[in-house]
């Protein structure tokens, strides 16, 4: 229930700014073009001024000149005159301001009123939902945070600009790149060749790495998540729906190390083992790394969290091992198919959304044991080759009779197949059984 003193009070406008964005429309054709790309009908807060913007708006779009007597005629004929406070009042416009030197100005000011009327019908809509006990918490809360990023997407307007100031732009980035040595323009996974081929993991990407059990997909993912935040300090979020924190953190513990797993699990160390511990503790202490242990999340709650990492610690990339422990929130008898393509949707939806890249680990089908994984093996559902940007398959071949963890390197192929704007191939990694960890095999 709203207080006393919130109930009475008007909802944010300025009536100054509206009246002058309007007339210096009305004094300079050319200021349509500048104000289109902050707001629309709705921002205004006055129906009058609503109704001559959505006029000017329809003159300009038939390519009309906008002065009072086309505005005038344009009102009419769509029976809005009346209504607009009549000719007198868009007279009145012209009059409020000079010149249309500052409208882009003007302009801001309306937008930022109509943002604050748009928070506040969000906060009355959440207040009246919160007593509806048919609606389940979680939703309210994604609801929230969904229709508070739209308000923020609506403030990114569109311009365009001419060649002139873009290659201005592209060589300067070109030049940075010849100093820099950084051919990257996404965030390195730490294993050259792989960087090579993706140029780095890219911005609103949604990538997949598929493996039948037990071939490395937690290790790798943990492997290029050690690699981002502990040597380059990125920010980094890991969910990890199969394993406990502590049992991932053990992994990394022993992959920094260098400290043999099983001696790690057992607590047969070394004296000389507690210094290395040491200093791997130290790294990982210092490194952005941020880790959600939930088993079978909901995807809601997957999305809600993940919105936290980004806007709290700036997370620059998200790891999820792996997705076909998410829960999607309404499964009833929705096929699972179904179910995973509504959870692959929008995994591809919040990578866009965060503008960051989201490495999504999935299990591939029987059908390709003792044979390179395909697209076609991805389980579940088509539609996570369909919407992700990368898809990636470790393999190797099963080697009977053979103790993994007695080997010191296991060459292991990581089959790039699907990438929408580069390259696809086959490139070599080392699986290190003694420490779970994958390294490039130039380490080796």
């Amino acid at each position: 229930m709203n207080s006393p003193s919130l109930k009475d009070k008007v909802p944010p406008h300025n009536s100054e700014a509206e009246a002058a964005t309007l007339g210096a429309m009305l004094l300079d054709p050319e200021a349509v073009g500048i104000v289109l790309r902050h707001l629309r009908p709705e921002d205004f807060y006055s129906g009058y001024n609503r109704n001559i913007y959505s006029a000017i708006l329809s003159l300009f779009n038939k390519g009309q000149e906008v002065d009072l007597i086309t505005l005038t005629d344009e009102l009419r004929a769509k029976g809005k005159l009346e209504a607009s406070g009549g000719a007198a009042y868009a007279t009145t416009l012209t009059s409020v301001v000079p010149t249309s030197a500052n409208v882009e100005y003007y302009a801001k000011i309306v937008k930022d009123s109509s943002i604050r009327r748009s928070l506040l019908k969000i906060a009355a809509e959440l207040t009246s939902q919160s007593h509806d006990e048919s609606i389940d918490s979680r939703e309210l809360i994604e609801e929230a945070e969904r229709k508070i990023f739209d308000i923020t997407d609506n403030q990114q307007t569109g311009s365009y600009r001419g060649a002139n100031e873009i290659i201005n732009e592209t060589i300067a980035a070109i030049e940075k790149l010849y100093h820099t040595k950084n051919s990257y323009t996404g965030i390195p996974s730490g294993f050259p060749d792989l960087d090579n081929m993706t140029s780095g993991f890219q911005r609103a990407e949604f990538i997949v790495i598929g493996a039948r059990p037990s071939v490395g997909k937690t290790a790798f993912a943990l492997s290029m998540a050690a690699n981002m935040s502990i040597k380059k300090s990125v920010p980094i979020g890991f969910f990890t729906l199969e394993m406990s924190a502590q049992a991932l953190m053990q992994r990394l513990v022993s992959s920094e190390a260098r400290i043999n797993s099983r001696n790690l699990r057992t607590g047969f160390l070394k004296p000389s083992d507690f210094y290395n511990l040491t200093e791997a503790a130290g790294r990982i202490y210092e490194a952005p790394l941020f880790i959600d242990d939930t088993p079978n999340i909901k995807l809601l709650d997957l999305r809600a969290q993940a919105r936290r990492m980004r806007s709290k610690e700036g997370v620059e990339a998200l790891f999820i091992d792996y997705i076909g422990l998410i829960e999607p929130e309404n499964k009833g008898n929705v096929p699972r198919h179904e179910q995973v393509a509504e959870i692959s949707r929008s995994l591809k939806s919040l990578a866009r959304e965060l503008d960051i890249p989201i490495i999504s680990l999935s299990q591939v089908g029987r059908q390709s044991e003792g044979k390179a994984p395909t697209l076609a093996d991805l389980r579940e559902s088509g539609s996570i080759e369909q919407d992700a940007d990368v898809v990636m398959f470790l393999h190797r071949e099963r080697e009977s009779g053979k103790d993994g963890e007695q080997q010191t390197s296991v060459k292991t192929e990581l089959i790039v197949a699907k990438q929408r704007n580069g390259p696809v191939g086959t490139i070599e990694i080392a699986f290190i059984p003694h420490y779970t960890k994958f390294e490039s095999l130039a380490r080796e």
